[in-house]
């Protein structure tokens, strides 16, 4: 998994990279086709902001979190994430699905 993390008005420590790396690495406890991983910090008066676009195989998934504390709009937005690829893999899982029975038609008789 290829992970990008940068900042918009802020910048990144390696504190916060090491934060944000170990709440991306529950994410790929759940899923491990992630294909790439890109974590937007921003910072703009009390709002923290943290975004997050995963890009797995077929789909895209976006969320964001806003919060006054920047390690809360991480937690925010990774538990986000998190129940969004779980979601995404039972639909992947999911065996439910039956192929659609075509109906006969009756045919008319003269």
């Amino acid at each position: 998994m290829n992970l990008s993390i940068s900042g918009r008005h802020i910048e990144v420590t390696p504190s916060i990279r090491e934060y944000v790396l170990n709440k991306m690495a529950r994410v790929l406890r759940h899923f491990d086709n992630v294909i790439d991983t890109q974590v937007i910090l921003s910072v703009e008066r009390l709002r923290h902001t943290a975004d997050i676009t995963m890009r797995l195989r077929g789909k895209d998934i976006h969320c964001q979190a806003i919060d006054e504390n920047l390690y809360a709009a991480i937690d925010l937005v990774a538990d986000k994430i998190d129940r969004q690829v779980i979601k995404y893999k039972s639909q992947l899982q999911n065996h439910a699905h039956e192929p659609v029975k075509r109906q006969e038609i009756p045919s008319v008789q003269q």
